[in-house]
């Protein structure tokens, strides 16, 4: 009989880990590139410790036409970093995979200069919901973003 409990514990051992191994898949399949609806920029997602972030990685208009400097943050609430350059800016901070989605995050609108909360949910491998809102999850709005392939240099 003990060889029997050592062996289903054995078992349940196994399939645990792959469970968590799976699960670790799936969440990191949000790392990429990905272009807003608006297709104003690109977002590059990484994985940090725990967590996951994204910083904008390119924009269709990378220079402010009036100055021909690169754009900054200049809606920024906090004055001092209206300075800081939107390429390189971390806009998805702190996001967390549980429940099939990515939860407890935010996201920056440099267009306006407005944290949200927002969550994130696959819709399919290059597919996004991003859903920023105030309060309660039914006050806000959705945006979609596309995955782009990144072509890898020969």
């Amino acid at each position: 009989m003990k060889k029997y409990t050592q062996l289903f514990t054995f078992f349940l051992l196994i399939n645990f880990s792959a469970f968590s191994q799976t699960a670790e898949i799936k969440a990191d399949q949000l790392t990429g590139v990905w272009e807003p609806s608006h297709g104003k920029a690109r977002v590059k997602i990484d994985k940090i410790a725990d967590k996951y972030f994204g910083k904008i990685v390119w924009l269709r208009e990378p220079n402010d036409p009036s100055t021909q400097q690169p754009k900054v943050d200049k809606n920024n609430p906090d004055e001092s970093l209206r300075q800081v350059p939107l390429k390189g800016y971390r806009i998805l901070k702190d996001f967390i995979f549980k429940d099939g989605e990515w939860a407890d995050g935010t996201i920056y609108d440099p267009e306006n200069g407005s944290t949200y909360n927002c969550v994130v949910k696959m819709r399919d491998q290059n597919t996004l919901d991003i859903r920023g809102y105030i309060g309660i999850k039914t006050f806000g709005r959705t945006d979609v973003w596309k995955r782009l392939e990144i072509k890898k240099k020969p």
